[in-house]
């Protein structure tokens, strides 16, 4: 199997399809992987495919890792380079030649996988949101390759996923869902590493605490996120909102400006939002934080967060996108896009996160990862079993 990415950078969807690929190497499969980009500059911060999280796990985990070397400044989707050298095609069809079926990560790969003579490999393309209509020219490129047979299958997170693809011209016969999943030994709740962890932030054992895990993009509303957050601090003199994931640091000037926005005369409040960065030890975050917070606007699918704070003993509470509804129902709390309302399911979830925990307990072999490895795998052994019945052309000269 050889699995393409457009690159390295924090988001979920890179988080489960690299789960997804160990998981596969360990049950016997030959996996490699190719990236478009050796290196990404978004959410204000520069990410290094070596210094990657999911990088450094599929090279500790024995897939081999190379990249085509391409420096991107803009990796969403709404931006599609389709025009590749010489050298870097030849790069790609020698790491496709030594494959039997490629997974694309997203639909972006396509540009790169329906250049004209690169050999002829079915793919199977993961699906990761639930807004088709904003991934720019990279719908184009999924239904070209679907209509000339390049791609076979499309593994959708999420119902909604599924759903709004099809909406958009995508055959449903190639879309199937497989639920993310995750490690559930390493997402668990842990009494002694939530105290150690608010012990090296100097957080109190008995203070709430909100956990905001995203990427600071537009598609996960930011701004309401603040807004509720003042809110709620305004009540809660003990509370803490930590905010994770790519841009949410001090070196971001939007970040910045969103919270003078948001707090204006109440700017001491937010002395008590703790900007975290990248972290690589989110399972320690969610661990030592009450509630995890979700506040998108649009885009969202399966997001990764709820399920990875849920397993961890956090209560979640979200907006009304993608699957997120479905997946947090009898765990957490659906709200508007309303700063008040947000605020007020903070408070009640804190107060019954004991409540939860029986129920969050009995769901967790819904989200394991060994449910979706194992579906995973069925279904690139029938597309593997498929291709090889079908006499196949010669390779190109």
């Amino acid at each position: 199997m050889l699995s393409v990415y457009e690159g390295f950078f924090s988001g979920g969807a890179r988080i489960v399809h690299t789960d997804v690929v160990l998981g596969l190497a360990e049950g016997g499969q030959s996996h490699q992987v190719l990236s478009i980009h050796g290196e990404v500059h978004r959410e204000a911060t520069r990410q290094r495919m070596e210094d990657d999280a999911c990088y450094r796990s599929l090279t500790a985990g024995g897939v081999g890792v190379t990249s085509l070397g391409r420096t991107a400044g803009l990796v969403d989707g709404t931006v599609a380079a389709n025009v590749f050298s010489g050298p870097e095609l030849a790069e790609t069809a020698r790491s496709m030649a030594g494959a039997d079926v490629i997974l694309s990560l997203k639909e972006q790969p396509l540009a790169l996988l329906n250049q004209a003579g690169l050999p002829r490999r079915p793919v199977v393309v993961g699906l990761h949101r639930s807004d088709p209509e904003n991934q720019g020219p990279a719908l184009d490129e999924l239904k070209a390759a679907i209509a000339d047979g390049t791609v076979v299958a499309c593994v959708c997170c999420a119902e909604s996923t599924r759903a709004a693809y099809e909406a958009a011209g995508v055959p449903g016969e190639v879309l199937h869902v497989i639920p993310n999943g995750v490690d559930l030994l390493r997402f668990r709740p842990d009494p002694a590493a939530r105290l150690a962890f608010r012990a090296s932030l100097g957080i109190p054992a008995a203070a709430p605490v909100i956990v905001f895990a995203a990427r600071y993009a537009t598609m996960k509303n930011v701004p309401l996120l603040l807004r509720a957050a003042r809110a709620w601090l305004a009540r809660e003199p003990e509370g803490q909102v930590l905010m994770c994931g790519a841009g949410m640091n001090a070196g971001n000037p939007a970040l910045w400006a969103d919270i003078e926005i948001a707090f204006g005369a109440d700017r001491h409040l937010a002395e008590r939002i703790r900007l975290l960065g990248v972290r690589r030890d989110m399972e320690t975050v969610y661990a030592g934080s009450d509630v995890v917070a979700l506040t998108s606007a649009s885009g969202e699918a399966a997001p990764l967060c709820l399920i990875e704070g849920m397993m961890c003993g956090a209560v979640p509470v979200t907006t009304d996108v993608g699957d997120s509804a479905e997946i947090v129902r009898g765990h957490g709390f659906v709200t508007p896009q309303d700063p008040e309302a947000v605020a007020r399911a903070w408070t009640a979830a804190v107060a019954g996160r004991a409540g939860f925990a029986p129920a969050l307990a009995a769901s967790r072999e819904r989200f394991s990862r060994t449910r979706m490895i194992a579906a995973y795998a069925a279904l690139l052994d029938g597309v593997h079993n498929e291709s090889a019945r079908v006499p196949t052309l010669p390779e190109p000269l």
